[in-house]
Formats: C-alpha cells, structure tokens, sequence
C-alpha cells in the first residue's frame, strides 16, 4: 500500500536515494536539504506490501517494488551509489522505482520526502526482526540515528496518516449508500407558441427528476424516481393539438410524484436481462429505439419535442399507472431480441383492469448491427384498450382521441375498445463521429369496436450532429408526419369521411453543453397542417431550456 500524506497519495516524483545514502553513509544525512513542507504529490513504497503491487497501482503509474537493481535502466555499476542500492534492494527491499524502470535517484527531496522513505525501510526492518531475520547491526543503529534525528517529520506524518484513517472511516461510516446513486436533473424553460389561430404568452417553467439507482448484486439495478413540475401539456390548451408537446411535460403545480419505479436484473448466465416495471411500464426502457442522444426518456437533456425521442409506437401502452415486464437476449454481439409485456391498469383490481383484464401492449423486436457505425430493427406491437381514445394518448397526436377523432374527422365514433396490430422499422447510421443518420416508420391497423377499421402512419428522418463544436454538444434536425388516420372503414359500409392531410412536424435544436452539468438548449418546433386538416394555421413553438445536471 502506499503512505498518504495530507488529502491525497503521493505522488511519484523523487523516490528515494537519500534514505539509501543515510543506511550507507550516514554523514549524507547532513546534506539533505528542503523546506520543512513538503509536495502532497509525492509518492512512496511500504515495502511490507511492496512485492505484490495492484493491478490498479501499476496502471495508473505508480512505484514499482524492484528485487533486483539492474531492473532500473538509470543506474549502472559505475555509479558512486550502485554498491548501496543493490545492498538495500537485496536485504531489505526499500527500493522502489518508475513503470518505466528508472530511478531518478539524482533528483532532490525535502525533509518530509526523506522521513517518509525512512519510515518505510524501518518498518521493514522491524517486520524482519520481528520474524527472526539477520539485520545488519550497522544498520540498525544508522536506522536509530536517523530516527532520532527526524523524530519531528516522522511525527508530522505519523499524524497525518492517522487523521487521513479517521476521516476515510469517517467517511464510510456516513456515507448515504454503498450501493445506491444519486441522479438528478433540473430544467428551466422559456417558451412561447405562435400561429394565427394561436393564443399564447411567454412562459418560464421547471421540470426536476431526483432517481435514485441502487445495486445489491453488483450486476442490478433498482431504478426510484422522484419527479416535480409545473409544464403541465405544454402548449395543447392553446393550439388545440397535442402535436408540439414537449419531452419533458406533463406534471403541474410541482407536486412530487414517483414516476418510475422499475428493478433490472440478469437471470443467471443465461444471458437474459429482465426488467420489471411496476410504475410508467413502456417498451422503451428494456428495447433499443435506435436514437441516441435524442431519446431520454422523457428527460429534458434531449430533444425538445416528445416525437423527436423515438418511433411513437414505443410508446403505446406506456402510462404513470402502467406495470409490465420487458425482456433481452444478445445472440453474440450482432442480434439482440426483446419481448415485453405492459398493462396500463395492471394495479387496478377492479373488473377489465389488472393485469390480464384489461389493456395491454405487448411488444416483440429484433435489432441487428451488421457493424459498429450501424444498427436497425423491426418490431411488431399487438394493443387492446377498453377505451378506444387511449390508442395513442401519449404519442403527441389527437389520435390519442379515437372515440371521437376530435379534431380530425369530426365523426363521433361510440366504440368501447379498439385493438391494433403495429409494425416498425427504425435504424441509427453513424456516419462518422460527427454526422448520424436515423429514421423510422411505423404502420398501424386499428379496429374500433362497433365502428370499423383504419390505417395509421407516421414517420422521421433525423440528422444528427454530435459534439457540434464542442465534446458534448448536440444539433439535430428531424423532419416527418406524426401518427395520422390515412383510411377508416365504417361496419356499416362505406369509409368515413375526414380531412387526411400529412401533419408536417419539422424540430431543429442545438444543445450546447456548458460544461459536465449545464447544457442550453435553443430551438424551434413547425407544425404544418395541424390534426392533419391544411385549413388549420401553421404553428411554431421557440424554447430556451437551461437543464442542470448532477
């Protein structure tokens, strides 16, 4: 182990010949020089543990024990001090050097340098007496000498070490967790949407998240979060579409809630990871959606806009109330399967809800990365809602409404439940380390009881831009159609007649990282024929959001 001097363990700038020079000429002791401090970045050997270093002492450059002195490159038998070096190394074992095998006996030490190696050759001495060994008389009393003479610095670091001691176990002692991590983010936005039909003034809101991540095995992981804010919907009240909401809405008046409340663990080695999640379920926190840095979650580090995160129909089935399981299997390092089942009332035990008797969204997905810059996937999603308006309700688009299709065909639908079979393709092409690519597509047939059935699209192009201008940084451009009813057929004969034009939606933001724990984060969102009716007015929502992390 090493002796560590104030807050931090020395360094290895001098090692130590004059501890050499006093065992074998002890008038050398006279000359040694130095201010009474001493450079907290010096470092020195016990040589008691010396002969069997860590792995992670000799990785991060430090002393290495020598058992022989031609090990050090800077030291030859023409040297004055050779004779002494290779007397010390071969009987006591005090000598240590650089991983590049020098020595660099010829630089100066202060008192305190020189007392500290002092200390580790007695030490060693008195573990050889104490076993018996033969110990040269000479050196014994030049040890005493020594001693005597640098009681003082001896004492200084004797008291430092013991109050290092104190504090670390004071530390551990007091410590809120061994295994169990703080994550917190806080975000404040300035925002503000703009549209003929548009009523809206500037607004200045906060989102915070405070999860805890806890392991007990080392290779899980207990996910706890604890989530406030005031954003409420974003801008839906104003521009009568759902289509501009932000990531990170959804909470209001600051009340703290536990939204997340997931435990993520492997079955054995069979090489299966399950994720359990007994509150906010969704396919997307056990299945890659193929968008990194854009996709968090939900979390305000991100994109901006909730369509720009990933493939809406993730997010079928996902609700704060929501419980499920999801599944993973690497097949080698090229395929990974996932399977996931989600209940949106799975605590409720009333008749029709639970986990079995009610809604559910149930996911299968295969993800393929041919090589290291690209990866893609397909999935296929089957979902039952007892109501037929909650299809969608968390995609960012009215269709979150099919019992009525407000806002987009004005046909009063009275079905119950709606069932729906989805497909997706989504794929992430890293170009190079500063252009990615990604993009997805996502078909839906929908049958609403009672009424008929239709057709759902939606799709993206992103451009990505990581490390724009700085490590870190994030521009992004993403362009495409959130969810829209392409075709609905009534029972009764005949298709429903509704506007079907394509909702537009263009998002550009640039996330500038100030430094590890602040990043601001300009940008804009367009929305081009909103509810999917070009008679409604364009809409543009600007943001400025400053998100803290630590």
């Amino acid at each position: 182990m090493f002796i560590k001097l104030g807050a931090s363990v020395l360094g290895s700038s001098v090692l130590f010949s004059s501890v050499l020079l006093g065992l074998t000429n002890p008038a050398m002791s006279q000359e040694v020089g130095g201010s009474p401090s001493f450079d907290d970045s010096l470092q020195f050997v016990d040589p008691i543990e010396a002969n069997a270093p860590s792995q992670d002492e000799l990785e991060t450059g430090s002393l290495e024990q020598v058992t022989n002195v031609n090990q050090l490159r800077d030291v030859s038998p023409a040297d004055w001090a050779y004779e002494a070096l290779r007397s010390l190394v071969d009987r006591y074992g005090c000598i240590a050097g650089f991983p590049n095998q020098t020595y660099r006996g010829n630089q100066a030490l202060s008192r305190y340098e020189f007392a500290a190696g002092l200390n580790s050759c007695l030490n060693q001495i008195e573990r050889l007496v104490a076993s018996s060994e033969a110990v040269v008389r000479e050196d014994i009393d030049t040890i005493s000498r020594l001693t005597q003479e640098f009681e003082a610095e001896l004492a200084t670091l004797s008291g430092r070490v013991d109050d290092i001691e104190s504090r670390t176990a004071f530390l551990e002692d007091n410590q809120f967790s061994t295994t169990t991590k703080l994550q917190g983010e806080v975000a404040f936005t300035l925002a503000q949407a703009f549209g003929d039909d548009v009523d809206s003034q500037v607004v200045f809101t906060d989102r915070v998240r405070l999860q805890l991540v806890s392991s007990f095995t080392g290779k899980d992981k207990l996910f706890t979060r604890l989530t406030a804010g005031n954003i409420g919907n974003t801008f839906q009240d104003e521009t009568g579409t759902r289509e501009g909401r932000f990531a990170f809405d959804g909470l209001s008046g600051n009340n703290i809630t536990i939204d997340r409340l997931h435990y993520v663990f492997p079955v054995a080695d069979t090489g299966i990871k399950v994720t359990a999640m007994a509150g906010l379920a969704a396919h997307h926190f056990y299945s890659d959606v193929f968008n990194d840095g854009l996709n968090a979650g939900g979390g305000a580090d991100a994109a901006l806009g909730a369509f720009s995160e990933r493939n809406p129909l993730y997010r079928q089935g996902i609700a704060a109330s929501s419980a499920g399981i999801g599944l993973g299997y690497d097949i080698g390092d090229k395929i990974t399967l996932n399977a996931g089942y989600i209940a949106p009332n799975g605590s409720d035990p009333s008749d029709g809800n639970g986990l079995f008797n009610g809604s559910y969204s149930a996911m299968g997905q295969i993800a393929i990365k041919p090589i290291e810059s690209l990866r893609f996937g397909v999935n296929y999603i089957r979902t039952f809602d007892t109501q037929a308006g909650g299809l969608f309700a968390n995609t960012g688009t009215n269709l979150g409404n099919l019992n009525g299709l407000d806002g987009i065909s004005g046909i009063a639908l009275a079905g119950d439940s709606s069932i729906s079979n989805s497909i997706g393709g989504q794929f992430q092409w890293d170009v190079t380390s500063g252009i990615s690519l990604r993009g997805w597509f996502g078909y839906t047939d929908v049958e609403v009881d009672g009424e008929g059935d239709g057709e759902i699209l939606n799709y993206a192009g992103v451009l990505a831009f990581p490390d724009l201008g700085k490590e870190g940084n994030l521009g992004a451009i993403i362009v495409g159609a959130e969810p829209y009813l392409t075709g609905f057929d009534l029972d009764g004969g005949g298709e429903a007649d509704f506007e079907d034009d394509i909702p537009f939606r263009v998002e550009a933001f640039y996330k500038y990282r100030v430094n590890e724990n602040v990043s601001i984060t300009p940008g804009v969102i367009w929305l081009s024929s909103p509810n999917q009716d070009n008679d409604n007015s364009d809409i543009f929502i600007g943001a400025l959001r400053t998100t803290f992390k630590f």
